[in-house]
């Protein structure tokens, strides 16, 4: 429940403001990137604390953050349990998303925005290059988080109780502006994954087809991304 719950909060937040953005008639209809990445960051550390009050102290809301705990700490039964719930999160997040803004999808012509309401795309499509953009952006959004919360920073204890949220909150915000304008950065397969099959499901007024042909590239990098960095944690950490 921890999982379903953050990952629905992060999905309601973050594309919440892409489509707060990319929607017709809404106030806050071409307010840009810098709002974007901003409210990303916000929702990631909005969806860490739901995750951890509804009972999930891990709060990885991410597959790829979930495998790549699994190859440090060699326990791969929460594999199973967290990974569907992140997705269902995530389609309830889309879901909610598509009602919040239901007056104006139709006003909307633009396809394609519509479904960057859902889930992410290349800015120039090079699969090869963006599947490296993923996973050079996970690998960074991993290995930054094990360092938030490794013993080196916070000292035996760690950092403060609730103050890595924030951070991780912060560094997402980081990756958005620095890293983001390739993909979109997903850099984590359930956020693209759930809310893309929404778009597929949901009667969207005036939707185009959910890019299907690209949605191995928010699935493989990041995990390839995070393993990379959980791989390089284990040898020289």
């Amino acid at each position: 429940m921890g999982e379903f719950m953050g990952t629905m909060v992060l999905i309601l937040l973050g594309n919440g403001v892409v489509a707060g953005v990319l929607l017709k008639r809404s106030k806050a209809e071409g307010a840009g990137w810098l709002t974007i990445a901003t409210a990303w960051g916000i929702a990631v550390f909005a969806g860490v604390f739901t995750s951890t009050a509804w009972g999930s102290p891990d709060a990885h809301l991410n597959p790829a953050i979930t495998v790549a705990a699994a190859i440090i700490s060699g326990d791969t039964h929460k594999l199973v349990v967290y990974i569907p719930a992140q997705i269902l999160g995530a389609m309830a997040g889309a879901v909610l998303v598509w009602v919040m803004y239901l007056p104006h999808w139709a006003p909307t012509d633009d396809a394609d925005a519509k479904l960057g309401c859902f889930c992410t795309g290349p800015a120039i499509r090079k699969p090869l290059a963006n599947v490296g953009a993923e996973i050079i952006g996970t690998f960074v959004l991993f290995l930054v988080i094990s360092a938030i919360t490794s013993k080196a920073i916070g000292g035996e204890h760690g950092v403060a109780i609730g103050l890595s949220p924030l951070l991780v909150g912060f560094l997402v915000w980081g990756i958005g502006m620095s890293l983001g304008g390739v993909t979109g950065y997903a850099i984590n397969p359930a956020r693209d994954f759930g809310p893309r099959l929404v778009h597929t499901l949901l009667p969207i007024a005036g939707k185009r087809n959910s890019d299907w042909g690209y949605a191995w590239v928010p699935i493989v990098g990041p995990i390839v991304g995070a393993s990379l960095a959980a791989v390089m944690i284990r040898i020289f950490g």
